[in-house]
């Protein structure tokens, strides 16, 4: 029963983590209505939609996620039994990869909060203090990318490994779940996108990576009761 509801927990938590997504990325702004923004274009690249996200957005799509990550780890938990009966050194190494990546994904997650505060500050501030908080802004996103850069490496990397290892039949997963790893799920959902009505994918933006574990988390479950 703990496996069918660990899958359950991880289920709820990368609906929770999508809805953070939306909440932080599924808004719109055009640089041309905000001519203050209009000299840091470069430095911005498409956050400058943050500008709009009222204050109640911008702490709740950051909190959410922060706060699903224990019940993403949950569903890791329940993938890590599913890969046990290959032995601790097949089932460990992308169980501990994909859990390495929800821990570093509630910081990532999390600073979206300070980054939307940094892009209405520059857009509201007088022009002398407007480089000093470009400044920042920068040290911020440098941060982010190297967060990101060791997040979707884990993910890459565990997604593979844990396919190679219910390839071998040793797991107690089907065969075809090979094919159904955060990797692939994050794939197929961008190429059902493009034939999703433009306001679903609107309301869905920055959302990929959690509905991916969302898709992920469906199919390990379903396959593991059922076992």
């Amino acid at each position: 029963m703990a496996i069918q509801l660990t899958g359950l927990f991880g289920i709820f938590g990368a609906l929770v983590y999508s809805l953070g997504d939306v909440f932080l990325l599924a808004s719109k702004a055009s640089l041309e209505d905000y001519p203050r923004l209009q000299p840091y274009k470069k430095l911005l690249s498409d956050a400058e939609k943050m500008v709009v996200l009222p204050w109640w957005r911008l702490i709740w799509g950051g909190l959410l996620g922060v706060f699903a990550t224990p019940l993403v780890l949950a569903g890791f938990w329940q993938v890590y039994q599913g890969l046990a009966p290959a032995g601790p050194a097949a089932a460990l190494p992308p169980a501990l990869l994909f859990a390495c990546a929800s821990v570093v994904g509630a910081f990532v997650h999390g600073s979206f909060i300070y980054l939307g505060e940094y892009v209405q500050a520059l857009n509201r501030v007088g022009d002398d203090s407007q480089p000093v908080l470009a400044e920042m802004l920068a040290h911020h996103r440098k941060i982010m990318i190297i967060t990101y850069g060791f997040l979707v490496t884990c993910i890459l990397v565990a997604s593979i490994w844990y396919s190679w290892v219910v390839a071998s039949g040793s797991s107690s997963f089907p065969r075809w779940m090979a094919a159904v790893n955060p990797l692939t799920a994050l794939i197929a959902w961008m190429l059902v996108k493009r034939i999703l009505p433009k306001p679903i994918v609107e309301r869905t933006e920055g959302a990929g990576f959690n509905i991916a574990y969302l898709i992920f988390f469906v199919c390990t479950t379903l396959t593991l009761w059922r076992g």
